[in-house]
């Protein structure tokens, strides 16, 4: 078989502002078991859009965007729905950025033989493709960008804006998270931003230009992070899966103590995971157990246990629809940093 008859069928990407679930979201509330944890969170995400205070922080580990929600976070930054964003650098860079370029994601098989994806190089998660071609492209994309900057440390923040105002001008598809966040003043932030294609791309320039090179400064990512939170002292957290942007936006908390700064634990937290509370993983642990640390209040906070795609969509519409967000304001924090 050639690559072509692999990568057929397009990843589509939903759209939470072409249907209505609200009734089915609040039917959700009354019931029990994870229907009831996603309907409490989706109000609490609502409460958070509706409290005129509270910037609302978005966080996101894992595939989804690849998987189909890349849509959903797009039109979250466009209707004013979240302030600003922690993330993998997967979710930035390999999935978000490679579509900006004009790439796609292609529904694929979880059995399928490994070998002959590899001899073709084509990249498997889970159930979806990717031309491994096409990456490399947006690796030396990434590695143009930082070619083009004054070599200095930068945090991951600084960085990513560059990526958006690259797309403004080079982009081959225009609804982006990356380009959206650029446009709307929302920082994205990526506290292990190597451990992505851009990672490939940064090497390879500091490789060819070993005198005159950019780093990526993670230590500034955290102090600018926590400037966020010292400046809008409400904060609510929307946590897609877990792992470092989850930690990472919760201790900044802790961060704002050290600096001098008495501001409260974030307000209202959301996570959906599949992760295992027993292994004692950042992933998996509880946000009543981050009230032993400080960093999350439990008046408002909901863990809902389920595969992300399968209910993102529905929280993310239902708060859509709701409107709450029409009245917000915008706290555009990239402005701190300008």
């Amino acid at each position: 078989m050639k690559k072509q008859d692999f990568l057929k069928k397009p990843v589509q990407h939903i759209d939470i502002k072409s249907f209505d679930a609200v009734g089915l979201v609040e039917a959700m509330q009354r019931m029990s078991f994870s229907a009831r944890d996603l309907g409490d969170a989706a109000a609490i995400y609502d409460r958070m859009l509706k409290d005129r205070k509270c910037a609302v922080i978005l966080t996101i580990a894992g595939s989804t965007s690849a998987a189909g929600c890349m849509q959903i976070y797009v039109d979250l930054v466009r209707n004013n729905m979240v302030d600003a964003i922690v993330a993998t650098g997967a979710t930035i860079v390999d999935m978000d950025f490679f579509e900006a370029l004009g790439f796609r994601h292609y529904q694929g098989s979880a059995t399928a033989d490994d070998r002959t994806l590899r001899s073709l190089y084509i990249d498997r998660i889970y159930d979806t493709y990717i031309d491994e071609e096409q990456l490399q492209i947006c690796d030396r994309t990434i590695k143009e960008i930082a070619d083009g900057l004054p070599p200095r440390p930068y945090s991951s923040r600084e960085f990513i804006r560059e990526m958006g105002k690259y797309l403004q001008e080079n982009a081959k598809k225009k609804d982006s998270l990356v380009q959206a966040a650029y446009e709307n003043d929302v920082p994205i932030f990526c506290p292990a931003f190597s451990d992505s294609s851009a990672g490939f791309g940064l090497v390879l320039h500091q490789h060819l230009r070993p005198e005159r090179h950019l780093s990526i400064d993670s230590v500034k990512d955290f102090r600018e992070l926590t400037m966020i939170k010292i400046a809008a002292e409400t904060t609510g957290l929307l946590m897609i899966g877990g792992g470092v942007p989850k930690n990472f936006i919760q201790d900044t908390v802790i961060c704002a103590e050290i600096l001098g700064k008495e501001v409260p634990m974030h307000k209202y937290a959301v996570q959906i995971t599949v992760a295992d509370v027993r292994d004692g993983a950042c992933s998996s642990s509880t946000l009543k157990e981050a009230q032993s640390w400080g960093k999350v209040d439990v008046a408002f906070e909901k863990m809902v246990y389920a595969e992300a795609t399968t209910v993102l969509p529905l929280l993310a519409n239902y708060a859509y629809l709701k409107g709450n967000w029409k009245k917000r304001k915008h706290w555009r924090f990239a402005r701190l940093f300008s």
